[in-house]
This record gives structure tokens, sequence and C-alpha cells, in this order.
């Protein structure tokens, strides 16, 4: 009983551990405003997001927004006047509203790369949903380029220790990263033994 009641104390540091880690690798992504892609993917659901990525768009970094996650009633007319933004002349902007969730954005976007011949593309979420997001995406599709785009808002504080919401917002989002972390090692060593 002591040596398992040991390995859960050690399980539990080793987790706070890693979500101090993780807190600050989602601080500090290198910036890219840079790197033109072929298109540019955000995941609805957070705040400043759909901004950030048109934004990105017409500074020219792609030519093709693709917004993953929208609801299903939404028109473009509608999310465009709900935002307040407005793509330069000679954009495409797709509208996915089959996906519910995280991986489901992954299954969908995958799906639309292959059927355009899409190799590179910039990943818009928030900075705390990132490092989830990119790996359901590797996932899906390992040879794809991938830029991160992290957007940050003030409604997640950056003190997260002091502030229960988001606490409670990075402790989940730390855990889902890593039973995804776990997913993708199996799926490689299943691969592998195939």
């Amino acid at each position: 009983m002591k040596f398992i009641c040991k390995v859960l104390l050690l399980l539990v540091i080793l987790w706070f551990v890693g979500l101090g880690l993780f807190n600050l690798y989602i601080r500090s992504y290198p910036i890219d405003n840079t790197t033109k892609t072929d298109a540019i993917v955000v995941l609805t659901g957070g705040a400043n997001r759909i901004k950030v990525a048109f934004d990105l768009l017409n500074n020219d970094l792609s030519d093709t927004l693709f917004i993953s996650g929208v609801e299903k009633r939404t028109s473009l007319k509608s999310l465009l006047k709900a935002q307040g933004v407005y793509p330069a002349a000679n954009k495409k902007i797709i509208l996915e509203n089959a996906s519910q969730n995280t991986v489901e954005n992954a299954i969908e976007v995958n799906d639309w790369i292959k059927k355009n011949n899409i190799k590179s593309i910039r990943l818009v979420t928030s900075h705390y949903h990132l490092p989830r997001s990119a790996l359901e995406f590797k996932i899906q599709n390992k040879g794809l380029h991938l830029v991160l785009t992290p957007v940050f808002s003030k409604n997640v504080a950056s003190h997260w220790w002091a502030s229960s919401g988001t606490f409670c917002l990075v402790a989940s989002e730390y855990t889902k990263f890593l039973l995804v972390y776990l997913k993708m090692k199996i799926i490689d060593l299943v691969w592998r033994e195939v």
C-alpha cells in the first residue's frame, strides 16, 4: 500500500511540474508573422481567434482562410458582421461547420487539405489550445508543414496559478495534451509493428 501511495504522490508531483513547464511553453512561442502558407486555418471557440486570422489573411500570408467549427446556421456575411472583420479583395474564405471538437477539426481540415493539395498551413488558435491542436493535426497528416500562431486573450490571466478559472483552463488543456501525446505515441508504435 505504501508503494502505491508513493507512486501516486510521484505522479502528482510530476503532473504539477509538467503543468508549470506547459505554462512556460504556451507563453513563449516564437512569433512568425512573415512565413506564407498555402492556407490559414483558424479553430473557432476562443476570443480573438477569427480577428487574428483575418489580420494574417489581409497581410497576404495566404490567399485562403479556412474557418473550422463554425455553427451550422452561420453565414459568411453574418460571421464577418459579428466579428467586425472584412477580407481584402481576391481572398478565399471557407466555412466548415461539421466539426464539434479539436479531433473533428483536424479530421475535417485534413479532408479539405487532401482534396486541395495543400502542403502547408498556418494554424491559429488560443495559446493554451495550440499544443494539443498541433498534435491532432500531425496525427492526421504527418507530412503537413505547420506554422503555429498563438492567440492571447485578456480573459486568460497571465498569472495562471492566481486565477481559479485560468488554472482550471490550463490544467484541463495540459491533461488533454498529455492524453493526445500518449495517443500519438501508441499510434506510432502500432504503425511500426505493422
